[in-house]
C-alpha cells in the first residue's frame, strides 16, 4: 500500500480512502467482479470523457501534498499523491439563496469512475469515490488559496457509455478539518509499522545462515541476494538436499533489511510447499529474526460456515465486516507475533469478521506472504491491493516448484464458454426478465451456429460478433444481479456471469500467442476457448510490477524452456545448483526390455511390469512407491493380481508368497479425488522401520508424485513406470503444430519436456535428506534413448541398464553394501 523510506511516507489518494474509510457488509450477492473490470476498462471511458471536454477542461493532473505527522515522539512526513481525473476551469459567478449572496466555485474537480451497474441503481457517489475527489480538491485548494471549491463525480456505465453526474461544493476549512481526521487516523497505522519496520530490520542485520553451508549453497545463496540487488529474475535448477528453500528465503530477507525490497512473496501450487515455507521462516525466528509472515489460507478451508455464503443475510461475520476489520487487524499486528492460521481466525472470532478478508488486510502489513500462483499471476483472484496498477514496485518473488507454473498459468489466461451453461441459465431466469433471457437466446444462437460447423475440434479465426453479443449479455446481467439478489440457483447464473467477464477480460488479451478453438468436453459439452499457448508475455506482465524474481525447482529442465515459457528475458540469469549427495547412496537402473508405448500395451507387457515391481521391491523389506502414466494403466497392471492378494478392511491389500519373499506385501494405491484425511492415512501407512514390504500404486503428476517428505526408511525405493509423456488430443496437438511452426520443436514442448518433468518429480521423492539412501528403476526403454536422456540431471549419472534378472543381482549388491556402510558407521 505505502513504503516507509527516508522518514517519508508516499501513498495514493486512492489507498488512503480505500483503506480508511471502507465500511458495510460482505456481500457475495453483488455482481463482485464488475467493480475490477471496470478498473481494466477505466482508463479508456477516462480518456473519452476528457476528450468530450472544452478547453476550460485540465485532464489527469498530478497533485500532492505533504503532511508533518508527529506520534509517541517519532515525526514522519506523509505524502499523499494521485492524479485527478479532470479540473474544470469555471467562470465565478455570484447567485442570491434566501437573500444570501453566494459565489459559485470557479474550480471543480472531477472524479471519474467507470462502473458496469446499470446507473439508475446509483442514488448517491460511493463513499470512498466521493472521499477520493474530497482529497484533491483540499490538495488543490490548499496549493492554490482557494476558500471554496466543487467537486464532481462522474459516473459512466462501461458498456452503454451512458453518464451520471453528482456534484457538491465544499469550504476550504472544512476540507482542511475532513483531511487532518483522515491523516490522524491513518497515523496509528504509519507509526506502527515506522517502529516495526525499526526493530525488524535491526534482527535482520544481525541474522546468520542457520546451518552449514551444503556444497554449492553458500554461492546459491550469494547468487539470490545478488539477483535481487540487479532488479534482474533468475531461473534455478537446484536437486533435493539442496536446500532451496532456506538458500532463496534467507537472501530475500537479508535484502529486505538492507530496505532493497519492501515485501517477499513466496509463492507455489502445493500446500505441502507453503508448509515448508512457514517452517523456514520459524527456523530464522528460532535464530533471532523478527518478521511478520501470514500464510494466505483458501476461503474454503478457513470458512465459519459450512458453505460459503458471503452475505450479510447468511453469515453474521459479512454483516458490517468492513466497519470492524481494521480494528482487528490493528489489534492482531499490535499484539501478536506469528501470524498463525489459528490467530487469525481467533482474531476473526473476536470481531466477528470474515476470516478469509482479515488475512488478506493482513497482507497489507506482513513482511512476507506465503501464497498460491494465483494470488500474483491469476487475473481473477490475483491481490489487487498489490497489483493493480502498472506501478513498478520493490517485490520479491521466490516462485517455489517453478515448473508447475507454466501450465497453471496457461489455464489462468485461457477462458472458456460453454453453451449449455447458457441455456441452463435460460432456463434458470424464466420468466424474470425478458431482457436477459433475450441476450441468452442471442449468444445460444451464436454458439449454435459455430457447433453445426465443428464436427470434433475447430480452430476460429474471427469471434468478433460473438463477443459483441456477450457484451450486451454482460451489461444486461448487470441489471439483472442488482434487482433479483435472491433466487433458486442463483449461484449457477452468477457463475456464468463471472465466465463471460473473464471470457470478455482474456479476449483483450489475445495476441499472436493465443488460438481460438470450438470442441465438445467431455462432461460440459459444446464449448467456445481462447486458449493461452504462450504465457510468457501475461506472466512478465506481472512480474514487472515488482522487483525481481526467483524461480525454483528440482525439476527444471530444460531451463531455456522453462525461462522463455516464465517471462525470461535475454538478460535473466540461468543457474544450475550441483546435488551433495553421495552418488553411492543412490541407485539408478534402466530395464531395456519393457515399455509403455500404446503400441505395446498387452497382458503380457503389464505382466513384466509387475514382474520388475515385485522383484525391485522384494529385494530389501521396505517402503516402495509405483508410478504409472494414469490410473487407466496403473488399474489394469493392479487387476493383474485379482486371485493373488486379499483385501483388509482399511482398503489395502496383501500378498503372501512365502517361496519367494521372506516377509508379506502390502499394497495400498491411490485413488481419485482423495480426502485431505484419506491423503494423510496413505502417507502415514509409510512408516519408520517397517517389518514388511509396503508398495504404493500411485500415477505421476498427482498428488503423491510431488511435494511430499517421506524422509529415511519411510521411501526407500520408487519404479516410474513409463516417460509420462501426456495422452494425445486434440489439445495437446493443437500445442504440437503450434510450437513445431515457431520453433521446430512441437513434440519436446507439448509432450517430452511434460512427461519428463514428471518422471523427474516422481523419482525425486526418493532422497530427501543427506542421508536418505535408495533405488530408482525406469521402465521404459525409451529411457535409453538420447532424445530422453539429455533431459537427465547430471546426478543421474552414472546410471545402469538391467533385465529383470540382471536386476536382482545389482540390487543385492547396493542393499548389501549400504548395510555394510550402516555397521562401519
Amino acid at each position: 500500500m505505502y513504503r516507509i523510506k527516508d522518514n517519508i511516507i508516499k501513498i495514493s489518494v486512492r489507498n488512503l480512502v480505500e483503506f480508511i474509510l471502507r465500511s458495510g457488509d460482505l456481500d457475495n450477492r453483488v455482481a463482485g467482479g464488475a467493480d475490477t473490470d471496470a478498473m481494466r476498462e477505466g482508463s479508456k471511458i477516462h480518456r473519452m470523457l476528457q476528450k468530450q471536454m472544452g478547453s476550460n477542461y485540465d485532464a489527469e493532473v498530478p497533485l500532492s501534498i505533504e503532511v508533518p505527522l508527529m506520534q509517541d515522539g517519532h515525526e514522519i512526513m506523509v505524502q499523499v499523491e494521485g492524479r485527478a481525473d479532470g479540473i474544470i476551469h469555471c467562470e465565478e459567478t455570484s447567485f442570491n439563496t434566501m437573500d444570501t449572496e453566494l459565489l459559485k466555485p470557479g474550480i471543480v474537480i472531477d472524479e471519474i469512475k467507470g462502473v458496469y451497474q446499470e446507473l439508475s441503481f446509483i442514488k448517491e457517489p460511493i463513499r470512498v469515490h466521493m472521499a477520493q475527489a474530497k482529497c484533491y480538491a483540499y490538495i488543490y485548494s490548499n496549493q492554490n488559496d482557494l476558500d471554496r471549491i466543487g467537486v464532481r463525480m462522474t459516473y459512466c456505465n462501461m458498456d452503454t457509455k451512458a453518464v451520471k453526474y453528482f456534484e457538491e461544493e465544499y469550504d476550504y476549512i472544512d476540507l482542511k478539518k475532513w483531511f487532518d481526521e483522515l491523516i490522524q487516523e491513518f497515523g496509528k497505522w504509519v507509526i506502527w509499522q515506522y517502529k516495526w519496520i525499526q526493530t525488524r530490520n535491526e534482527t535482520i542485520r544481525g541474522l546468520e545462515f542457520p546451518f552449514e553451508y551444503r556444497s554449492g549453497q553458500k554461492q546459491l545463496v550469494t547468487d539470490v541476494y545478488r539477483t535481487i540487488i540487479r532488479n534482474k529474475k533468475v531461473y534455478i535448477e537446484a536437486p533435493t538436499g539442496v536446500g532451496k528453500t532456506i538458500s532463496t528465503v534467507f537472501p530475500a530477507v537479508k535484502a529486505m533489511g538492507e530496505e532493497l525490497t519492501s515485501k517477499i512473496f513466496y509463492l507455489t501450487a502445493k500446500t505441502i510447499t507453503r508448509t515448508v515455507a512457514e517452517e523456514t521462516y520459524r527456523i530464522l525466528a528460532n535464530h533471532g529474526l523478527n518478521m511478520k509472515v501470514v500464510t494466505i489460507t483458501a476461503k474454503d478451508k478457513i470458512c465459519v460456515l459450512d458453505k460459503i455464503d458471503c452475505n450479510p443475510v447468511a453469515c453474521e461475520h459479512a454483516k458490517g465486516h468492513y466497519d470492524r476489520v481494521n480494528d482487528a487487524v490493528y489489534d492482531l499486528l499490535t499484539n501478536e507475533g506469528d501470524i498463525t492460521r489459528d490467530l487469525i481466525v481467533s482474531y476473526a472470532a473476536k470481531y466477528k469478521v470474515c476470516p478469509f478478508e482479515m488475512s488478506l488486510d493482513v497482507t497489507l502489513w506482513a513482511d512476507s506472504i506465503i501464497c498460491d500462483y494465483n494470488y500474483a499471476f491469476d487475473p481473477n483472484v490475483y491481490l489487487r491491493r498489490f497489483f493493480v496498477n502498472e506501478k513498478k514496485n520493490d517485490y520479491t518473488f521466490l516462485i517455489d516448484e517453478a515448473h508447475n507454473l507454466v501450465d497453471r498459468a496457461r489455464e489462468m489466461y485461457s477462458a472458456q464458454i460453454f453453451k449449455d451453461h447458457i441455456l441452463e441459465c435460460k432456463r434458470i431466469i424464466k420468466g424474470k426478465s425478458h431482457k436477459l433471457e433475450k441476450k441468452l437466446e442471442i449468444c445460444n444462437k451464436d454458439l449454435l451456429k459455430l457447433k453445426r460447423e465443428c464436427d470434433d475440434f475447430e480452430v476460429v479465426d474471427n469471434i468478433n460478433e460473438v463477443v459483441l453479443h456477450l457484451l450486451g449479455l454482460a451489461s444486461e446481467y448487470d441489471e439483472f444481479l442488482q434487482e433479483f439478489k435472491a433466487f433458486d440457483e442463483r449461484e449457477k447464473v452468477l457463475q456464468l456471469y463471472f465466465d463471460v467477464r473473464h471470457f470478455l477480460n482474456i479476449f483483450e488479451l489475445l495476441d499472436e500467442k493465443y488460438v481460438i478453438y470450438n470442441d465438445y468436453d467431455e462432461t460440459e459439452g459444446f464449448r467456445i476457448r481462447l486458449q493461452c499457448m504462450d504465457p510468457s508475455t501475461n506472466l512478465l506482465r506481472c512480474l514487472e510490477k515488482g522487483r525481481s524474481a526467483v524461480f525454483f525447482s528440482a525439476t527444471l529442465l530444460p531451463i531455456d524452456y522453462y525461462k522463455y515459457q516464465l517471462g525470461g528475458v535475454k538478460e535473466d540469469y540461468a543457474i544450475y545448483t550441483p546435488s551433495p549427495f553421495d552418488t553411492r547412496n543412490r541407485l539408478i537402473m534402466i530395464a531395456k526390455d519393457v515399455s509403455t508405448k500404446y503400441t505395446r500395451r498387452s497382458e503380457e507387457e503389464y505382466q513384466r511390469i509387475l514382474e520388475y515391481i515385485f522383484t525391485f521391491a522384494k529385494a530389501k523389506t521396505g517402503n516402495y512407491l509405483a508410478f504409472f502414466p494414469s490410473y487407466q494403466m496403473m488399474n489394469q497392471v493392479f487387476s493383474l493380481l485379482e486371485g493373488q492378494m486379499e483385501e483388509k478392511e482399511n482398503g489395502e491389500f496383501v500378498i503372501n508368497d512365502k517361496e519367494n519373499m521372506e516377509t508379506s506385501l502390502e499394497i495400498v494405491i491411490q485413488r481419485s479425488n482423495m480426502t485431505e484425511l484419506q491423503k494423510e492415512e496413505f502417507l502415514d501407512s509409510f512408516t519408520v522401520n517397517p517389518s514388511v514390504i509396503r508398495m504404493g500404486f500411485c500415477v505421476m503428476g498427482g498428488i503423491f508424485s510431488e511435494g511430499i517428505d517421506l524422509k529415511q526408511d519411510r521411501l526407500i525405493g520408487a519404479v516410474i513406470v513409463g516417460t509420462g509423456l501426456p495422452m494425445v488430443c486434440n489439445e495437446r496437438e493443437l500445442f504440437r503444430n503450434y510450437f513445431e511452426e515457431r520453433t521446430s520443436k512441437g513434440f519436446e514442448y507439448a509432450y517430452l519436456y511434460n512427461g519428463m518433468n514428471k518422471v523427474l518429480q516422481s523419482a525425486g521423492r526418493v532422497i530427501r535428506t543427506m542421508d536418505d539412501k535408495g533405488a530408482i528403476l525406469l521402465l521404459d526403454d525409451r529411457f535409453l534413448n538420447k532424445q530422453y536422456q539429455s533431459l537427465f540431471p547430471r546426478e543421474w549419472y552414472p546410471n545402469t541398464t538391467v533385465d529383470r534378472f540382471s536386476m536382482e543381482d545389482i540390487l543385492k549388491e547396493f542393499w548389501v553394501q549400504e548395510e555394510l556402510e550402516d555397521n562401519y558407521v
